[in-house]
């Protein structure tokens, strides 16, 4: 049974025909009469707006032509991705067929493909450009010229080169060897008599200098972070460590 009231059709207020007899002497006319049963028809209303366009797409980007280099890990898919490439991998392989060969999922580094680009590579060049460009601040340490500078620069390097010895140990030697002057010269010991005095901080002999020279350092005995560096990589291959250094060596 239809629920009720649903999908009833409204009644209509239909109009009435009648019929008047319009007289005319003797014979009557029978003229049809319409007449509106209501007077409140409504009239249809326009639309209250205007009606909206379809919002515009934005215009497609030109596709250009640009060479791509295949790198290790390279598909064809993955490029024509990078590229926008319309018709994607299937398009990048037909444009590109004879130098692929017959199997597109086989494309080894260093082919030259030519690519229908869609992206502008302005952008990431720029980006690129803006990261090699930007400017890598480097901290340069540096040291007093004096003898607490020489030792801090000396035990710098031979941390870097794996010669061990401690600021102590270095201090406590300089002063029994030479008092701390970078320029003091032994003239009278069994070195001197043999004709190669000992030089420097740390009464360094020429032979001795010349085996123990620490690369990066200047080639001169005078040099105090020179004589320091070389006279304990002498020590640490000699007795250890030049804190194992109390006396002549």
């Amino acid at each position: 049974m239809p629920a009720r009231g649903k999908h009833r059709r409204p009644r209509n207020n239909a109009l009435t025909r009648g019929v008047i007899a319009a007289g005319t002497g003797g014979a009557a006319l029978a003229l049809p009469l319409t007449v509106a049963t209501t007077a409140n028809a409504a009239a249809p209303t326009q639309a209250a707006t205007a009606p909206q366009s379809a919002p515009q797409s934005a215009p497609a980007a030109a596709a250009k032509s640009v060479t791509h280099t295949v790198v290790s890990g390279d598909t064809l898919s993955s490029i024509a991705r990078k590229h926008g490439t319309s018709g994607g991998w299937q398009r990048l392989y037909k444009d590109n067929r004879a130098a692929v060969g017959d199997d597109p999922g086989l494309i080894r580094p260093g082919l030259k493909l030519k690519v229908k680009s869609t992206k502008s590579s302005t952008a990431a060049k720029s980006s690129t450009t803006s990261k090699a460009s930007t400017p890598i601040q480097v901290t340069v340490k540096t040291y007093p010229n004096n003898l607490d500078g020489w030792i801090r620069e000396s035990l710098d390097i031979m941390e870097q080169k794996g010669i061990p010895g401690t600021y102590d140990g270095i201090y406590r030697n300089i002063m029994r060897e030479s008092s701390g002057n970078p320029q003091a010269i032994n003239n009278w010991d069994s070195n001197a008599a043999a004709g190669t005095p000992s030089k420097g901080l740390l009464q360094v002999i020429d032979p001795t200098f010349a085996a123990y020279h620490v690369s990066g350092t200047p080639y001169d005995p005078y040099d105090p972070v020179a004589n320091i560096t070389a006279a304990c990589n002498y020590a640490a291959d000699r007795y250890g460590s030049i804190d194992n250094v109390f006396g002549p060596y």
